[in-house]
């Protein structure tokens, strides 16, 4: 499980950092100041989850279950939510829009799930 995770998690960042990049060198003269923010955003919530997904892949396995949960909505949540504003930026579609709640959700998931595991540890002697 660990070196899935790890290896999603380089990729999360790498990419982050590459598409950041990208928005303040190549995309600020063709993107509106609002649909830049809007992909500067996608790109916020990506390396928030990527370094996320990096403590995962460390103490995941301690976790069970919710820490794989967790992970899994992490990559789901970057994808959908992340994925969708690029999307919407450089395809100038707001419908892509409606995406966007959903990988939120996700998100909001792979917390909770962070939540209940550290619980059931301070349960357990």
């Amino acid at each position: 499980m660990n070196r899935l995770w790890l290896m999603l998690a380089a990729l999360g960042g790498f990419s982050g950092v590459a598409l950041g990049a990208f928005a303040a060198h190549g995309l600020r003269a063709q993107l509106s100041p609002a649909y830049l923010a809007t992909f500067q955003t996608g790109v916020h919530y990506q390396l928030i989850h990527s370094l996320a997904l990096l403590a995962l892949a460390g103490f995941g396995a301690q976790l069970g279950r919710l820490g794989l949960w967790a992970a899994r909505a992490f990559v789901l949540g970057t994808v959908l939510f992340s994925g969708s504003l690029y999307l919407l930026t450089l395809t100038a579609t707001p419908q892509l829009g409606m995406i966007t709640p959903l990988g939120g959700l996700a998100f909001l998931f792979g917390w909770a799930c962070l939540f209940l595991a550290g619980w059931r540890q301070a349960k357990t002697p």
